[in-house]
């Protein structure tokens, strides 16, 4: 039977030739779907893609996902009418399959058993679509999200990734619901000072790596569970690290740079390389941080916002190091290269647009003219270093407590460094009980050195041990 006679209806005009370069597939899906007795909703969630971008598969105005067509034709019992009408996908160069992982590539990982429920405030913020390109399946699609109360299923599925019990290589639901999960638990973490996500975050990456090595085992490449594995690691490390747990954070990192290599994911395997310098930076050790930084530039020179965050760490590393001249320089070329950062760059790195490729910019070089203004006692250096903190916190949104915390912990010991004592105490005072309980090594590490500059310079004045106290009396707080 012809595609022409299994849906007299759809012709596609003169001479055959078709109105849109899909039309005749879109024709023979909506034949399909209808006979079925399936919305395009219907179909949608069933595929795990959403109701629009089926809508425009059957307008014949989007080409059709070939990972789906299968899928599609096993739910609308289509006998192969689909199959054909797709040609097969070139290869991306990323995703050819070379050889399997094997079970070497999967050790043993940091964190324990974790039981408890899923945090109530995460369903606070549970969206019902992926904004486009979030997806690893779906690429610039919006994708549809399973309810919220759906989720300890699917985690429960994912956890028995092993033999016959292992959910498919690509299951839809699974994989939004794990974009949205990460999605909250990013907002949490950058929102609030609390550190309570990270035994639920280390369980779905437990359960991650057992999927995707259950994927690899059977011959099928895990890239999608190793990207979004990645993507978990670097949250797992970031939380190990506010704990001051810098051997496991580096753990997660090291996993995660190894999983996000595998699956193709170089926005990731960049992201994790700052990690390290910070981790690094927090460690005292200056020169690793520099080494780290140099790293994140090699990883590919021709995109532009690699190359700017890579010259943003050499800013630290070399203050670090008291190296003033070459701190300077590298302080310009980031400057130069954020302001010259392409559509493509952007699209890569949209948290390096506008006011938060500012915020993290000034941040940056607050801290690193602070830090050599520490070293050198330059007290023109340490005004620079101010001016820049007080345009990072003026490019701060709303509700990011920790960063804010952070940056005025930074602008009090900038004004410290430059001789400033009335202009330190006030920002200083402000946030101190906040700053000393809020449990992140970032902040603590940053009061520190706020309270030793204070105190070798003006250590006998009252005001000061006033401040020395409250610091003190707010870090002794038991921690909930």
């Amino acid at each position: 039977m012809s595609v022409s006679e299994a849906n007299p209806g759809g012709s596609g005009g003169a001479g055959g030739a078709t109105a849109a370069p899909w039309a005749e597939f879109g024709q023979q899906l909506k034949h399909l779907r209808r006979r079925r007795g399936l919305t395009q909703r219907q179909l949608g969630r069933r595929v795990g893609y959403h109701h629009s971008l089926i809508s425009r598969w059957e307008s014949g105005t989007r080409e059709p996902a070939p990972g789906a067509v299968d899928d599609l034709e096993r739910i609308l019992e289509a006998d192969g009418v689909l199959s054909p009408l797709v040609a097969p996908p070139a290869p991306h160069p990323e995703r050819v399959r070379q050889e399997r992982l094997g079970v070497g590539f999967f050790p043993p990982l940091p964190g324990g058993a974790w039981q408890g429920p899923v945090p109530a405030p995460l369903g606070g913020i549970w969206p019902d679509l992926l904004p486009p390109g979030a997806c690893p399946l779906h690429g610039e699609d919006s994708c549809e999200v399973p309810a919220f109360g759906d989720l300890p299923v699917l985690l429960g599925l994912m956890r028995a990734a092993c033999g016959d019990a292992a959910p498919d290589a690509a299951e839809p639901g699974l994989v939004h619901a794990l974009v949205a999960l990460l999605g909250g638990c990013e907002r949490v973490a950058v929102h609030t000072t609390s550190t309570t996500l990270l035994g639920m975050a280390e369980h779905v990456l437990a359960g991650l790596a057992a999927w995707a090595g259950a994927v690899d085992a059977a011959g099928r490449s895990p890239a999608v569970q190793l990207r979004l594995a990645a993507r978990f690691a670097q949250l797992a490390g970031r939380l190990r690290m506010h704990r001051g747990q810098g051997a496991l954070a580096m753990a997660w990192v090291g996993h995660g740079l190894r999983w996000a290599g595998a699956g193709g994911d170089l926005g990731v395997r960049t992201t994790l390389m700052t990690d390290l310098c910070t981790l690094a930076r927090l460690d005292g050790d200056g020169a690793s941080s520099l080494s780290y930084a140099q790293a994140i530039g090699a990883l590919d020179g021709r995109r532009g916002w690699i190359t700017t965050l890579s010259h943003m760490y050499q800013v630290r590393g070399h203050a670090a190091l008291g190296d003033g001249a070459e701190s300077r320089r590298q302080v310009d070329l980031s400057r130069r290269g954020l302001d010259r950062l392409d559509g493509r760059d952007l699209e890569e790195a949209p948290w390096l647009a506008a006011g938060q490729g500012q915020l993290r910019m000034e941040a940056t070089v607050a801290g690193g003219l602070r830090d050599l203004a520490a070293v050198t006692g330059d007290r023109a250096t340490a005004r620079s270093a101010a001016r820049s903190a007080e345009r990072a916190l003026g490019q701060l949104p709303d509700g990011m407590l920790p960063t804010r915390l952070l940056l005025t912990v930074r602008l009090a010991d900038c004004r410290v460094c430059a001789g400033d004592l009335d202009a330190a105490l006030e920002p200083a005072g402000a946030v101190v009980e906040q700053a000393a309980s809020a449990g992140r090594r970032t902040i603590s590490q940053e009061l520190e050195g706020l309270r030793s500059r204070l105190s070798a310079t003006w250590g006998g004045l009252r005001e000061v041990r006033e401040f020395e106290e409250r610091l003190r009396a707010a870090a002794e707080v038991p921690q909930v």
